[in-house]
């Protein structure tokens, strides 16, 4: 059993780190409740800092760019968003795997890390470009890798994981979590399955299976510390101990996973800041205002009315795609 005396060491250095931060986006601040000044000090002293500003940018479902200095780390970075029917009624999985390097060079100017929580295709599909033309590390499943094989990424580019690695890379580590993938309405999912073994290139958007899911957790060298979730589930025991400053929670397409929301909450020790992902329409260009199919706005909302209801004293932010946020 984890020795409980480094959760609580963990809780203490976040409440110390973040106790007199703010939320800010293009010079807009939002005041987050102070903590006393000499709890702030020595911890974080301790730390090494980055040189550089830290800011966090939505690309949509879950994906995030995050710029650390002059080091950038991608999340699920998908920005094709091409049609499937999906938001029609009409859901083709046939649908050909396309990817739209005119929309997504200009955003991708480099990248020395990518994590990919699980290999749908709204979560992997632009990966293996991003990863050929930027040389970026690609962190995953065995699923990923695998796949990252069958896309021509050499096997140095690729670096699978499990859950429970924590990787340092000096400005930031990157601590990975083993999760689970959200249920449909008849408790399955879409495309379920692994790869075990490099299969051929995957031609239509079933060749990519879930693959097994992990959220991960960033905590930036004199900074904060940021969850991230590609799914709508997770298991409860991996999460403990956390405490992240900043949670970017899945926003749940059913009500399959059993009290959701609180046991979430509680579980991350709730986070002094919220961020709603994957509930926008992600077959629609990366334009602000985010378009929202009628139900997802309904999930959406019960998402924020439950978050404010388990963990009142989180401060929720609806996110706008490619924001600069600072936290």
């Amino acid at each position: 059993m984890p020795d409980k005396r480094s959760y609580d060491r963990r809780r203490f250095l976040r409440d110390a780190a973040v106790g007199t931060a703010a939320v800010s986006t293009a010079g807009l601040v939002a005041g987050v409740s102070a903590a006393p000044a000499q709890a702030a000090a020595a911890p974080v002293a301790a730390a090494p800092r980055r040189s550089g500003a830290v800011s966090f940018r939505w690309w949509g479902t879950s994906g995030w760019r995050i710029d650390i200095g002059d080091r950038t780390v991608l999340v699920d970075p998908y920005l094709s968003r091409y049609d499937t029917g999906l938001f029609k009624g009409a859901f083709n999985e046939d649908t050909p795997l396309t990817v739209t390097p005119t929309v997504i060079d200009p955003l991708v100017d480099r990248a020395e890390n990518i994590l990919v929580t699980h290999t749908h295709w709204d979560h992997f599909n632009d990966v293996p470009h991003i990863a050929e033309r930027t040389g970026a590390r690609v962190l995953g499943t065995l699923t990923a890798y695998h796949l990252g094989l069958a896309y021509g990424l050499p096997s140095g580019q690729l670096a699978p994981v499990k859950g429970g690695e924590v990787l340092d890379f000096g400005a930031y580590t990157v601590e990975v979590v083993s999760s689970l993938h959200s249920r449909n309405g008849a408790w399955s999912m879409a495309f379920p399955g692994v790869r075990v073994s490099r299969p051929p290139k995957p031609e239509k958007i079933s060749d990519l299976p879930e693959g097994d899911t992990l959220a991960y957790q960033i905590r930036v060298a004199g900074g904060p510390s940021v969850f991230f979730m590609g799914a709508s589930d997770f298991t409860e025991r991996n999460l403990v101990g956390l405490a992240p400053d900043v949670a970017m929670v899945a926003s749940a397409a059913t009500t399959a996973t059993a009290d959701y929301v609180p046991r979430l909450m509680a579980a991350l020790d709730h986070p002094k800041v919220v961020v709603p992902v994957h509930w926008d329409n992600f077959e629609t260009p990366l334009t602000n205002p985010p378009t929202v199919a009628p139900n997802d706005r309904k999930r959406l909302d019960d998402l924020i009315a439950a978050v404010r209801k388990a963990s009142p004293r989180s401060r929720v932010l609806v996110p706008e795609y490619h924001t600069a946020y600072h936290f």
